[in-house]
Order: C-alpha cells, then sequence, then structure tokens
C-alpha cells in the first residue's frame, strides 16, 4: 500500500487533482497520476493520466442526481480507494486563491479555520467559495483525512508595505483594502527551482511573468516578492483571457452613472466578457488568436503584448535593474510568438533573444550577448500545494 498526497484546485466549475507518493523525509514527491473533473454545473467528465501524460480513463459521468463538489470528491475518493495500485491517502492539500492578511503561511484546516476562510469570500467571490466547497465537502464525510489550505496570496507577504498600500483613507486600508497578489504558489515554485536553472542569477533582479488565461508577473529580489501586477484582486494589472486587468475606477463610475449597470453586470464583464476574448470577438485562447487573420484577433496580441512590456518596464524600475526574466504558465511556457514580440519590445533593458532557442521552448531564450538572462520555465502549483501538505503533515 502506497501513501499518497492529494492536491486539488478546484474551480467554478471543475476539480483539477494530482496525486503523489507521500514517502517521509527528504525523498522527492513524485507525481504517479493527474487530471480532472470537469462540468461539474452541466456534464461531468472525470479524466485521468498517469505521470507521462498518457491518458488512462475518460469517461462522462451519467447524471442519476444532481452533481456537485460533493459528489465529485466522493467519485475521486472511490476511485484512489480501489485503484489497482493500492493507494492510501494520508492528506489533501488545496489550493485557497486568498488567504486574506491572516495567513501568511499554508495551514492545517479545521473549524475556525475554515469559518476564517469564509470571510475572505467578499475578497475572492468568484473563487474563495469553489476552492472552500471541496474541503467542505470532505470535513463532512470524510473528517479523519487531514487537510492543508495552501494560499495564492502567501508568497506576497514580503513586499514591504508601500508595495501593498492604495492611497485610500486609513480606515479602509484597516478593513483589509490593500494589495494582496495572487499566483503565488506558481511563483514560489518558480522561486524554489531557481538556483538550479539559472546559477547565481537566482538571488538577483527576478521578474517572472506567469502568463495563462489568468497572467500577472512578480519581480524578485534573493527569490522573495518585491512587487506584483495583481493587487486588490485578481482583476489587476495585466489583460488576461477574460480579465480586462488595470482599469481606470473611473470606467466603472461611468457604466453605473451612464449605463445604469449594477454590480452583477460590471461583475460578469470585467471577469467574464473583456481581456482577449472581449478585445477579439474571437476567443480568449491565445492558440486560436494566433491562427486567427482577424484584425481584432491581432489587435488583442498587441495590447496582450503591449500591457506585459509596460508591466516590465515598471517592475525592473521597482527592482532597479533587471538580471533575469523568466516566462512560464500557459502561454508563457508555449507560445514562442508572445515569448518574442516580448523579449523584442524589451530590447531597451539589453535583453536579446536566441530565436532558435526561443522556438525550441528553451530552458534558456536568451542570446550570448544579452544582459538579461531570460528563461522559459514550467510551473507546477500541484507540487507545491503537495510539498506544504506532506510538511505540515510532518510536523502535526
Amino acid at each position: 500500500m502506497t501513501d499518497v498526497i492529494l492536491a486539488i484546485n478546484a474551480g467554478s466549475s471543475s476539480i483539477k487533482f494530482a496525486l503523489f507518493t507521500a514517502e517521509r523525509g527528504a525523498t522527492p514527491l513524485t507525481r504517479v497520476y493527474s487530471g480532472a473533473i470537469d462540468g461539474i454545473s452541466g456534464q461531468p467528465r472525470f479524466s485521468v493520466a498517469d505521470a507521462q501524460g498518457q491518458q488512462l480513463l475518460s469517461r462522462e459521468i451519467a447524471l442519476g442526481e444532481p452533481f456537485s463538489y460533493e459528489t465529485a470528491i466522493g467519485l475521486l475518493l472511490d476511485w484512489i480507494d480501489h485503484h489497482e495500485d493500492g493507494m492510501r491517502l494520508i492528506g489533501v492539500g488545496h489550493r485557497v486563491v486568498h488567504g486574506g492578511g491572516r495567513f501568511s503561511a499554508p495551514v492545517l484546516v479545521d473549524a475556525a479555520v475554515m469559518a476564517e476562510l469564509a470571510t475572505f469570500t467578499p475578497l475572492a467571490p468568484l473563487h474563495q467559495p469553489h476552492n472552500l466547497a471541496p474541503i467542505q465537502s470532505l470535513a463532512t464525510h470524510h473528517p479523519q483525512i487531514p487537510q492543508v489550505a495552501c494560499f495564492d496570496t502567501v508568497f506576497h507577504h514580503t513586499q514591504p508595505h508601500v508595495a501593498q498600500a492604495f492611497a485610500l483613507p486609513h480606515d479602509l486600508s484597516d478593513q483589509g483594502i490593500r494589495r494582496y497578489g495572487f499566483h503565488g504558489l506558481s511563483y514560489e515554485y518558480i522561486a524554489s527551482v531557481l538556483p538550479e536553472v539559472v546559477g547565481p542569477l537566482a538571488d538577483g533582479r527576478v521578474v517572472v511573468a506567469h502568463l495563462g488565461n489568468g497572467a500577472s508577473m512578480c519581480a524578485m529580489r534573493g527569490r522573495k516578492s518585491v512587487a506584483t501586477t495583481m493587487g486588490f484582486s485578481v482583476l489587476d494589472g495585466l489583460m488576461m483571457g477574460t480579465r480586462c486587468g488595470a482599469l481606470d475606477p473611473g470606467v466603472i463610475l461611468y457604466l453605473m452613472g451612464e449605463h445604469g449597470m449594477d454590480v452583477a453586470a460590471i461583475t460578469d464583464l470585467l471577469y467574464h466578457r473583456s481581456g482577449l476574448l472581449g478585445v477579439s470577438g474571437v476567443s480568449n485562447d491565445m492558440r486560436a488568436l494566433l491562427d486567427s487573420s482577424a484584425p481584432r484577433a491581432a489587435e488583442a496580441i498587441d495590447l496582450f503584448v503591449y500591457r506585459i512590456g509596460r508591466a516590465l518596464g515598471e517592475l525592473a524600475a521597482t527592482l532597479g535593474g533587471l538580471d533575469a526574466l523568466v516566462f512560464t504558465a500557459g502561454i508563457g511556457e508555449h507560445a514562442a510568438p508572445i515569448r518574442a514580440r516580448v523579449c523584442r519590445e524589451a530590447a531597451w533593458l539589453g535583453l536579446r533573444l536566441n530565436p532558435t532557442a526561443n522556438e525550441r521552448g528553451g530552458p534558456q531564450i536568451s542570446a550570448d550577448d544579452s544582459t538579461v538572462a531570460t528563461w522559459v520555465i514550467p510551473t507546477d502549483e500541484d507540487l507545491m500545494i503537495a510539498r506544504h501538505t506532506r510538511s505540515l503533515l510532518a510536523s502535526a
């Protein structure tokens, strides 16, 4: 019987998961399976792949009853319990978007922690409830399984106060209105592997570009977060798949006053109908936009690259220069044309691209004469969740 740790990343209509062997001590965690239960609010599908990415299972789930997170968790645990490899689940780690100002490290979940995490729902209304639903389901039906909450905000707690503050009255800041930053588990993973990938530059002035359907950038010094593009919410900063990124607050006031839009309508606009999808009118998928001949698809790509270039300049200024740039996440890891355009626009920083290496996907894609070392490093949020879970279980 093999002890395993389950890492869960729950979204609005899916549960993505990964299973890792959980040998004690310093033995590296090994991913054995990953998969997803998609379509929780519609037609659910259960899929599993092995460590090499080979599809082992992909089937639609017959809807004999209303399908929920509770049903999905039950299905997943049943698959683990009855798998021919003989796996014993010893702990579950969860990605939780918001830890507020209260949690500065991952934490074992109990009833008091759950109650506090629920109070952060107004800070991340479209994410926090979905992150907490599987935790509640497991706590109710399988209370013997220890659970760990791993927060996307924690990595940015090292930022100085000035980087976290808004120019608002202090009574609002005291209520938690400040810049939190997100994608922290991804940045934490990149920071953990930087020394072995980039060498001595790892502790220098590094900007990491997490570019995917959700996108942000983070300035690091000494592998700690100094500044990031996302702020109070996951709407801020870069243009994203369906999210607007940085927006003049006056636009929202205008939409309320002149168009009569309420909170629900504005939320839908900014989260679901903006970004690459909104500008292009074609897709939120960068692959589709790169393949499209539609003028607005090109416009969306232009704006995406422009916003990244502006943010890079701002973060480099915050660091007082730039030693290394890292691309990660779906677009960052796989869209060579986007990397090429970003690097070309950053030539003023001394960045020179190696086109052949870029087309190959790296890992190093900067030319020999570049003063900024540039890399492509795949991220692994699931592994970070599993690491934190094993660590807390060992110390419990």
